[in-house]
């Protein structure tokens, strides 16, 4: 071949070349490059509203049983996990030395109350003066309080459950010295145990006390537990934006720890034939909630109004006539969305 032919078969070659990268080029960047989004449209569906809140098993009241007296433990009838009725005794302490001090003043009262009674036999026959007499009606009084004292510290040393209950905690051990007001253990009432559960602020809509709900705790985790909403409150934690929900269990439970973690599902209503969408599809765009619908293969943010939701489809109010093509795609590509974008639309 020509040297000048050869220059110009080459010369063909590197346009035919640069032609079909800038053709790969264009489709990467322009037609492929367009992210593939599916669409779905609104449907009617049941929807069965459900909010999850997490939190720990706790109880409303708890009750320290502590001595009234000092003393030394003798008697242990109790521990952890133990349940107790009103009245049942749960230590007991040395009572060696408020035995003495009981028989010491009810010997005491003896005295006092033979000499009281002398006096007066005396005042009658006048011959001892009324003031006399009443001194020894005095000591007589202060003895049989002194007695009565006594006996009420004997009685404190047995310690007995204030009410019906669980042992959560014990203290204090045998031999151990307990002082006045010193818990020796900690109870709580199972009709008081509920779950302190943290819901987000904007899952709250339509929560309200008495609704039904299913907690999982756990320590038992393929194990769903009957529960009710008891309360909110009425305070919101500023910095997680969330919302403390007392969930009780029905029945009360039998066996339960106190901190346990544990998940709630609250059952907060339920609609049916709601038009709907996958909750997948909602994004967020400047603190509006919306859909990105698609329009001869364009974008368009539209602001929504929604209602109920449950763990997938969430119900539209507003903002929708129904017909629309709305996309739908990976989280990550969702975010990545933005109005007036071409996209491919999956066949």
């Amino acid at each position: 071949m020509q040297p000048l032919a050869m220059l110009k078969h080459k010369k063909t070659s590197f346009i035919l070349l640069g032609v079909a990268i800038a053709a790969a080029l264009f489709l990467r960047l322009v037609v492929f490059g367009q992210p593939k989004v599916e669409v779905v449209h609104v449907e009617k569906r049941d929807l069965a509203a459900q909010v999850y809140g997490n939190g720990t098993v706790e109880a409303k009241v708890v009750v320290n049983v502590a001595s009234k007296i000092t003393g030394r433990i003798v008697e242990v009838n109790a521990d952890q996990g133990d349940v107790v009725k009103r009245g049942q005794v749960l230590a007991k302490l040395d009572l060696s030395e408020l035995q003495a001090q009981n028989r010491q003043a009810e010997a005491s009262l003896a005295l006092a109350t033979k000499n009281a009674a002398r006096f007066k036999a005396l005042v009658a026959k006048d011959l001892v003066s009324r003031q006399e007499a009443e001194q020894y009606e005095t000591a007589y009084l202060l003895a049989k309080e002194a007695v009565v004292a006594s006996r009420s510290r004997l009685d404190d040393a047995t310690i007995v459950a204030p009410e019906d209950g669980v042992i959560i905690r014990r203290d204090l051990e045998l031999g151990a010295t307990v002082t006045a007001g010193l818990p020796i253990f900690l109870m709580a009432n199972p009709e008081t145990v509920w779950v302190k559960a943290n819901v987000d602020e904007s899952q709250l809509k339509g929560v309200a006390p008495g609704q039904p709900t299913t907690i999982t705790l756990r320590s038992a985790p393929g194990e769903k537990f009957p529960g009710r909403v008891a309360r909110l409150a009425w305070e919101s934690d500023r910095v997680t934006e969330e919302l403390e929900v007392d969930v009780a269990f029905t029945p009360a439970l039998s066996h339960f720890r106190l901190g346990e973690q544990a998940d709630v599902l609250i059952a907060a209503g339920a609609k049916q034939g709601a038009p709907s969408i996958p909750k997948t599809a909602l994004v967020t765009r400047e603190k509006q909630r919306g859909v990105w619908v698609v329009e001869k293969n364009r974008l368009r943010f539209q602001k929504i109004g929604t209602g109920i939701e449950d763990a997938q489809f969430i119900e539209i109010t507003t903002g929708l006539a129904g017909n629309e093509a709305i996309a739908l795609a990976a989280p990550e590509k969702m975010a990545q969305l933005t109005d007036g974008q071409k996209v491919r639309v999956a066949k």
